[in-house]
């Protein structure tokens, strides 16, 4: 057989997998007759082709993973199936591709297909300078994932971060960072998260036995999900009754006695403190311009409740001796909101500080130290810190959009849970908690907002 013909067949069973006879045939036809210059380049297009089709195939299985998410656009899926393949099979200047991006308008699957015109080293001499190889790859969205932790902090470095021993589990849903910061990311020493999908705008800092999976990179930054909420109505001060603290004092809002308290707005906050056990009717609490403290020995429950945080001094302490255990409303205007804030704060104060300066009124064992600042941040947030070994009930979504997570209790948190998300401008773990983003729907009436919470979702590839 002639080298070009050979050749011929070669190439064109190397353009299509379906022709696995025709490229042994075509392979064998090339070595028997010797032909060392028809050797090297179908070596060559055998390599390129093999390159070609594994950027497809993780170019589509990327853009399928950020698919899974409500809130994901057709646009942002195809801008990341061509990043992905630029990235992992470099354009040549003398052979460039097309790529054509398809998304199904029902965001179910993503295909790609690369067209590619290799010139060849020798084939010229026989009349045969180049040849098209195309590989396809298609990845479709069986259920959808949601979202369970979003970070919203556009630039900051940890916008998400875990250090020392610090775990997040949340393998049913995504874990999302909106930071285009190459370290939007961070996981230090033996920190570690779990998920079905880990993905950042920008980059990670750690090491990827951090991570598992490994997060996906350059992910779109997202839109709030949850940015139309409306936030409830703040009424005239609740003053608490006359049983609630030792001196009978209802001018303030220490809680040192067991009581019920009734929903309202808490001018100053609410400071829950010594050994009381408070339980809360049903209904919105708000913390106008004070926070939300549980310290010492105290304990606070609460089913179909929910929290709003205003002003400067809003946020919350949750003491490490503390027990809490909370539940979102199941209908009205909080209906799945467990916490809410107002969604900017411009001279924020930490509660610890606040804390500390009640502390050195009065004797008692000290209270915890400020909080840690964060790596970076692009504007002032609110600070919600959960040291408390006891707070293993956080039923429903934390909506934080001017806020801080952080939480470095040493035990599990919200591992009792049906579900929790939180939606934030940054997250931090510290110490060694382990926070549980659980997804077992079934088990509560407590609704899911719109846009967030895991929904298992799986990806086929086909080729």
């Amino acid at each position: 057989m002639p080298f070009w013909r050979a050749l011929r067949i070669g190439s064109r069973a190397l353009a299509d997998r379906s022709g696995s006879v025709a490229l042994t045939f075509g392979l064998s036809a090339v070595v028997l007759l010797g032909l060392t210059g028809g050797g090297i380049d179908y070596a060559r297009l055998a390599s390129r082709r093999s390159q070609l089709q594994n950027a497809a195939d993780a170019g589509v299985l990327a853009a399928g993973n950020y698919l899974k998410l409500a809130v994901a656009t057709s646009a942002a899926a195809k801008s990341i199936v061509v990043d992905t393949i630029q990235a992992q099979a470099a354009p040549r200047t003398e052979s460039p591709y097309a790529l054509q991006v398809d998304v199904a308008d029902d965001r179910t699957s993503v295909a790609v297909t690369v067209d590619e015109t290799v010139k060849l080293a020798f084939g010229g001499f026989v009349g045969v300078p180049t040849v098209k190889v195309a590989v396809r790859s298609k990845a479709r969205v069986v259920g959808k994932m949601r979202l369970c932790l979003l970070t919203l902090d556009p630039l900051a470095d940890g916008a998400f971060e875990l250090e020392k021993s610090a775990e997040v589990t949340a393998q049913d849903c995504s874990l999302y960072s909106n930071s285009l910061s190459p370290r939007g990311m961070v996981g230090k020493d033996n920190a570690y998260a779990r998920a079905q999908t880990i993905c950042t705008a920008g980059g990670f800092d750690g090491a990827r036995a951090n991570f598992a999976p490994p997060p996906q990179t350059s992910c779109p930054p997202i839109q709030d999900p949850l940015k139309d909420r409306a936030p409830p109505p703040i009424g005239a001060c609740t003053a608490i009754p006359a049983s609630a603290n030792s001196k009978r004092d209802t001018s303030g809002n220490l809680v040192d006695q067991s009581v019920t308290l009734d929903p309202g707005t808490y001018c100053g906050g609410l400071h829950i403190t010594k050994s009381a056990s408070v339980a809360l009717r049903a209904g919105t609490y708000v913390m106008k311009d004070g926070p939300l403290i549980v310290d010492k020995d105290a304990a606070m429950t609460g089913i179909d409740v929910a929290f709003y945080f205003t002003g400067n001094k809003g946020g919350l302490l949750f003491d490490k001796k503390t027990t809490v255990s909370l539940s979102a409303p199941t209908t009205g205007a909080m209906a799945g909101l467990l916490m809410m804030e107002e969604r900017t704060v411009s001279n924020p104060v930490d509660p610890a500080v606040l804390l500390a300066a009640l502390a050195n009124q009065t004797l008692g064992p000290p209270p915890p130290p400020p909080t840690p600042p964060p790596l970076a941040a692009t504007k002032p947030m609110r600070t919600y810190r959960i040291i408390s070994d006891n707070a293993r009930t956080m039923l429903g979504t934390l909506y934080l959009p001017a806020g801080r997570v952080v939480i470095d209790a040493s035990k599990p948190v919200a591992d009792q849970s049906a579900y929790t998300v939180i939606v934030a401008q940054q997250v931090n773990l510290y110490e060694g908690p382990n926070l549980y983003l659980n997804a077992n729907y079934d088990a509560t009436s407590v609704p899911v907002p719109k846009g967030v919470g895991p929904l298992s979702g799986k990806l086929l590839l086909s080729q």
